[in-house]
């Protein structure tokens, strides 16, 4: 059984990177990336840098909440909630991008290293 470095020394010699990136497959897949990489990624950096700016330049996350739980709390505990669910969604979305590569790989493969 081959291991990963015979494998990878056979894909560098049969597949055209240069060919893979200019094909349709390829461009498709990196437009699928960035239309979900983007959008988290602003997301993301708002709601992360929303509390500093927040708690710097106004008052309203100092009111309390529940008892004396002030919103500033609250957010930050989103905060950690946001991330988890962000990374959890990263991970999965992640799989279906490896799939479609592993797939532009395999045809390039079959395909002789020639893009489609």
């Amino acid at each position: 059984m081959p291991d990963a470095t015979d494998l990878q020394t056979q894909t560098d010699k049969t597949v055209d990177y240069e060919k893979v990136v200019q094909s349709g497959q390829f461009k498709q897949f990196m437009q699928d990336k960035k239309k979900f990489i983007v959008p988290y990624t602003i997301f993301f950096l708002i709601f992360y840098f929303l509390l500093p700016v927040l708690t710097s330049y106004t008052t309203f996350l100092n009111t309390p909440v529940i008892g004396d739980i002030s919103w500033v709390w609250l957010f930050a505990f989103a905060q950690f909630i946001m991330t988890w669910v962000l990374c959890t969604i990263y991970v999965k979305k992640a799989a279906s991008f490896d799939e479609q590569a592993d797939r532009i790989i395999e045809d390039q493969i079959g395909n002789g290293g020639n893009a489609r």
